[in-house]
C-alpha cells in the first residue's frame, strides 16, 4: 500500500526521488490515511453509540450541538482539551501519563495488517494475524500502569480487574483464532478472507458453518477485553466509581476514551475479517461486486458496532465471579473442544480425499 501511494504521489506531479525517500513518504502517507479516517470514524462511533441508547431508551439522544447532534462528539472533545490536566501529588508522575498514550498508541498500531480491500492494507504481513494478537494483549499494560501510578486504591482495583479479564478472555480468543487458521491453513489476513468466499451455500463468510459458534465466542470474549457492557466491571460505577481512570481528566482522560473506541472498532473490524467475509459482499452474486470493497467492509463494522451498542443497552452487567466463570468455565472448554473436533473433522476428511 505505501508503494502504491508513493507511486501515485510522483507520477501525478512528475516529480522524482531516489526509491528509499519514495517509500518513506508513502509509508508516512499511507499512516495518515488510516489514523486520520480512524480518529473521525471514533468521534462518530460516540456519536452512533449514543443515539443506539437513546432510541433504546426512547430518548432523542444527541440532537443539539450541529445538524442532528453530528458535532456533539467534536464538542466534548473540545472541552476535554481545554480542561486543566491533574496530577495526584502522590502519583508516578511519569507512567502516569504514559500509561493513556500507551492505550492510545497500541489501539491505532493495530490497524496496520488489517485489510480494507483485496491489496488496500498498509503492512500485508503473512502473520498478520499473529501481529494483532500480540498488540490486543499489550493493551493491558496501559490499564495496569495507570491504576498503578495513581496511587488510588479505586483505581488499582480496577486495573487488577481489568488485567485478570483480559487475560482469562485472551485464552478463549486465541483458541477461537487456531480453529480459522485450521480451516484457512494461512496467518495471512487477506488470506482469511479469501477463504471464506463462497464457503457455504453461496454466502461469503463462516456465519452458516461449524464455526458460527466460535464467532459468538470471539463476540462476547471481545465485549471483555474491551470493557464493555455487560462486563464493564474494571469501571462500574456503583463499586469503584470509574476504575482504572478515575484520577484521570482533561486530555490522559480522552486518550483512554479515544483508545477505547479505537480497539472497540479494531475488534468489529477482526470479527469481520475472521467469520463475516471481509471486504467481500454478502453473497456470491455478480452484481453485489460492482460495489467496492471497503463499502463492504465498512458496512459490516458498522453493523458489529450496533451489535455492541445493542448489547451495552440491554443486557445487564455481571458480577465478577460471574465473569470469571464464564470465561475459565465456559468459553475455555468449549473453544478448546472445538478446536479438537475441528483438527478431527478437516483430518477426517482430508484423509477422505486422498
Amino acid at each position: 500500500m505505501a508503494d502504491l501511494i508513493a507511486n501515485f504521489l510522483f507520477d501525478s506531479f512528475g516529480l522524482t526521488l531516489v526509491p528509499w525517500l519514495a517509500t518513506l513518504i508513502g509509508i508516512v502517507a499511507g499512516i495518515l490515511a488510516i489514523t486520520l479516517p480512524l480518529l473521525l470514524a471514533v468521534a462518530m462511533s460516540v456519536y452512533m453509540d449514543r443515539k443506539v441508547w437513546a432510541a433504546m431508551q426512547m430518548r432523542r439522544g444527541p440532537n443539539v450541538v450541529g445538524p442532528w447532534g453530528l458535532l456533539q462528539s467534536f464538542a466534548d472533545g473540545l472541552k476535554l482539551f481545554l480542561k486543566e490536566t491533574i496530577i495526584p501529588a502522590s502519583a508516578n508522575k511519569g507512567v502516569f501519563l504514559l500509561a493513556p498514550a500507551l492505550t492510545f498508541i497500541l489501539a491505532l498500531v493495530g490497524w496496520a495488517v488489517i485489510p480494507f480491500d483485496a491489496g488496500v492494507v498498509l503492512a500485508d504481513l503473512n502473520v498478520g494475524i499473529l501481529f494483532l494478537f500480540a498488540i490486543s494483549s499489550l493493551g493491558v499494560y496501559g490499564i495496569i500502569l495507570s491504576g498503578w501510578a495513581s496511587n488510588s486504591r479505586y483505581a488499582f482495583l480496577g486495573a487488577l480487574r481489568s488485567s485478570a479479564q483480559m487475560v482469562s478472555y485472551e485464552v478463549s480468543i486465541g483458541f477461537v483464532l487456531v480453529t480459522v487458521l485450521m480451516c484457512v491453513g494461512s496467518l495471512n489476513l487477506s488470506d482469511i478472507v479469501m477463504a471464506q468466499k463462497g464457503v457455504s451455500l453461496g454466502v461469503n463468510g463462516y456465519f452458516f458453518t461449524p464455526l458460527f459458534p466460535m464467532m459468538v465466542i470471539f463476540f462476547i470474549s471481545a465485549l471483555a477485553e474491551t470493557n464493555r457492557p455487560p462486563f464493564d466491571l474494571p469501571e462500574a460505577e456503583a463499586e469503584i466509581v470509574a476504575g482504572y481512570q478515575i484520577e484521570y481528566s482533561s486530555m490522559a482522560f480522552a486518550l483512554f476514551f479515544l483508545g477505547e473506541y479505537a480497539n472497540i472498532i479494531l475488534m468489529c473490524a477482526m470479527i469481520t475479517i475472521l467469520f463475516f467475509g471481509g471486504w467481500l459482499p454478502p453473497v456470491e452474486w455478480a452484481p453485489l461486486y460492482v460495489i467496492p470493497g471497503w463499502i463492504w467492509f465498512f458496512g459490516k463494522i458498522i453493523f458489529w458496532f450496533f451489535v455492541f451498542a445493542w448489547v451495552k443497552a440491554t443486557v445487564p452487567r455481571y458480577r465478577y465471579d460471574q465473569l470469571m466463570r464464564l470465561g475459565w468455565k465456559v468459553f475455555l472448554p468449549i473453544s478448546l473442544l472445538w478446536v479438537v473436533l475441528t483438527g478431527g473433522y478437516l483430518l477426517f476428511f482430508t484423509d477422505m480425499i486422498k
